[in-house]
């Protein structure tokens, strides 16, 4: 199994380290440009709804970002110490068919988590917000 860590803090400007760190595992584990493209934009929707809202203060926070290979599964997990919040009991948002100008601001972040990921999910350990997601990839 490989397995990187990425520890960040709850700023924005930190998403291009981020990013950085994301191609080097795509060119050290030999992932497809489509992969690296659905993981990164995957991790950026969650990791700024979490700088956005996750926090009710402005001091600093760690974010850790945990990516792991096995058997053709990239598995990533994301901890933060914000509240207490579960993203994927958010309804789907009923306004995707809808066109643009009538369509609601906000929701569909979390659809595209959901569609893009095999697996997703969220557990509450020690004060800390942990989310799981799961890819199938060749």
């Amino acid at each position: 199994m490989d397995k990187t860590i990425i520890s960040v803090k709850n700023d924005l400007s930190q998403l291009s380290l981020i990013v950085e760190k994301l191609e080097e595992i795509a060119n050290s584990w030999s992932l497809a440009s489509d992969t690296l493209f659905n993981i990164n934009l995957v991790i950026e929707e969650l990791f700024t709804n979490i700088v956005f809202y996750g926090f009710s203060d402005k001091d600093e926070h760690d974010i850790i970002i945990r990516i792991s290979r096995k058997n053709g599964v990239l598995e990533i997990e994301i901890e933060d110490d914000g509240r207490e919040f579960n993203p994927f009991e958010a309804p789907e948002p009923d306004h995707i068919d809808k066109p643009l100008e009538e369509r609601d601001i906000g929701g569909l972040g979390i659809h595209f988590v959901r569609s893009i990921m095999d697996e997703v999910g969220y557990k509450r350990i020690d004060d800390k917000n942990i989310l799981t997601l799961k890819l199938n990839y060749s």
